[in-house]
C-alpha cells in the first residue's frame, strides 16, 4: 500500500474504518468529512468473517467484502481500501501511523476506557505520536440497521 509513500512526501494520512455494508447517506458524510482532515483517505474495511464476531445480524454481512471494498474505492475521496480480519484495525492503525483518526458520531474522541463502545480502536497511540481523533456527527436517521429493519418490515 501506498500510506508510506505518502507519509515519505510529508502528505496528511487519514484513516477510518467500518463494514460499510449498506452504503448510505452517514457513510458518505463520515467519509468526505474524512477526507477533508488531509491529503489522503485510507478507509479499511472488516472482512466478511470480522463482520460475523462483531454479531451484527445472522444474516451480516449483506454484502461479501469484495463488493464494499469495491465500492468504497470508487468514491472520489477514498484513496486506498484494505480489508482486515482481525476484531478491530489496531494493528493497521499501528502500522500506518495516520496523521488523523476518523470515526463516525457514535463514538467519542476523548474517551480513555478501551472496554467502552464508544472508544476510537487506536486513539491512544495516535495520540502517542502527535496525530489527531476527529469524529463526525451522525446523519440523523441513517444506520445499516434502521434500513435492514425497514426493508424486513415492508
Amino acid at each position: 500500500m501506498q500510506v508510506q509513500n505518502w507519509k515519505e512526501q510529508n502528505l496528511k494520512v487519514v484513516f477510518t474504518n467500518g463494514v460499510f455494508d449498506l452504503l448510505h447517506v452517514g457513510h458518505l458524510k463520515v467519509l468526505e468529512a474524512a477526507a477533508t482532515c488531509g491529503d489522503r483517505l485510507v478507509v479499511a474495511v472488516n472482512s466478511d468473517a470480522s463482520v460475523k464476531r462483531l454479531k451484527k445480524g445472522s444474516n451480516r454481512p449483506i454484502h461479501p467484502q469484495v463488493h464494499r471494498a469495491r465500492l468504497l474505492a470508487a468514491f472520489r475521496c477514498v484513496n486506498a481500501v484494505v480489508v482486515f480480519d482481525e476484531d478491530t484495525p489496531l494493528s493497521l492503525v499501528q502500522q500506518f501511523k495516520p496523521d488523523v483518526l476518523v470515526k463516525g458520531g457514535d463514538y467519542e474522541a476523548d474517551c480513555t476506557d478501551s472496554s467502552d463502545p464508544r472508544y476510537v480502536v487506536g486513539s491512544k497511540d495516535v495520540k502517542l505520536w502527535g496525530g489527531q481523533v476527529v469524529v463526525v456527527p451522525l446523519a440523523t436517521g441513517q444506520s445499516t440497521t434502521a434500513t435492514v429493519a425497514k426493508i424486513r418490515n415492508s
